[in-house]
């Protein structure tokens, strides 16, 4: 284990982030905008373009039925950074939005979304179910949440064991999930379960310390649970020779959890979790099972590994952002 990898715990670099950023903010817009169409018109040509233009509708549900107010929505031009912004959001949006003419109108929702916007507005995360139009996905806060890993132990050599680890924001409704999770399972035989914080309502024994991504790599299960929104770790879980395991994803990302399918990209349980045991057995005796639901979980992966068409994806569901709300 290379000791660089331990003191950041396997994340990106965040000091590169930045330089790219930056350098990237440098740059003047104009030098993108002559491009934008030639640049969509040659994605029409690509072996893929199916594939794209029918992700580009995924992440943009937008019909254009209705002419959103312009109340709440802000022109391009205004999108700067500045004292106070968000940075990961700001950089992660304008990466793309300097492709387009400042005086065009939008709105960005940052942070952990788990409600639709009152008006189409670009977000991070969304719920799943029901009428989520006006929540239109982009890959924000990316250098957190789209981590990938090689993992080089097969699925077989790991331990027969699962493991959690996870903050707990007692300030949140959704972390109530969190909270049952380790009242079942930090004393179990089946999981090294922990968290990584305190909190004067939570038993303090359950604070374990933080652990590099690949020191969870040596467990067959990795607990994939949703905090604020999405489970932030399933990204890279999924990319990794250990099974995710997790109740039905409620809402989704850039990474299409709602298209996640259970038994066949993940290991589902119930939303109690009272049946992790009874499942990790199932698999623990079926291993072939077990490693097709890994390969399958790569094959899901895979799809997001091409930054050109990661590129050219995004572009394109800004331009439908901008043409369904009757701008071009």
């Amino acid at each position: 284990m290379n000791r660089l990898n331990r003191i950041f715990h396997n994340k990106p670099l965040k000091i590169v982030y930045f330089i790219r950023n930056f350098a990237r903010y440098a740059v003047p817009k104009g030098m993108f905008r002559w491009r934008l169409e030639r640049l969509l018109a040659q994605a029409r040509k690509r072996d893929d373009w199916e594939r794209i233009r029918e992700r580009t509708d995924y992440y943009n549900r937008l019909d254009g039925s209705v002419t959103p107010p312009r109340e709440g929505m802000r022109p391009l031009g205004e999108h700067r950074f500045r004292k106070g912004v968000r940075t990961a959001y700001f950089f992660d949006s304008y990466e793309f939005t300097r492709w387009f003419r400042d005086d065009l109108r939008w709105c960005m929702v940052p942070g952990d979304v788990t409600t639709v916007p009152e008006i189409p507005a670009v977000v991070k995360s969304r719920p799943i179910a029901g009428d989520n139009r006006n929540a239109v996905l982009l890959n924000l806060d990316k250098h957190r949440h789209f981590v990938f890993l090689r993992d080089g132990i097969p699925w077989r050599n790991k331990e027969d064991r699962a493991i959690f680890r996870g903050a707990i924001n007692c300030h949140h409704p959704n972390h109530v999930l969190r909270e049952r999770f380790m009242r079942l399972y930090a004393d179990s035989a089946v999981c090294d379960a922990g968290i990584s914080n305190r909190h004067p309502s939570l038993p303090p024994e359950w604070t374990k310390p933080l652990i590099p991504m690949y020191d969870h790599l040596g467990y067959k299960f990795i607990l994939c649970i949703e905090g604020n929104d999405v489970a932030t770790n399933l990204k890279w879980v999924l990319s990794s020779n250990s099974l995710a395991v997790m109740p039905r994803p409620t809402y989704e990302t850039w990474f299409m959890e709602g298209r996640l399918v259970p038994n066949y990209h993940y290991v589902e349980i119930r939303a109690d979790y009272s049946d992790l045991e009874e499942r990790m057995r199932y698999y623990i005796d079926h291993p072939v099972e077990a490693e097709a639901i890994v390969a399958h979980a790569h094959e899901f992966v895979a799809q997001f590994e091409d930054p050109k068409r990661e590129k050219l994806i995004a572009l394109g569901v800004l331009q439908k952002y901008f043409e369904r709300t009757g701008q071009l």
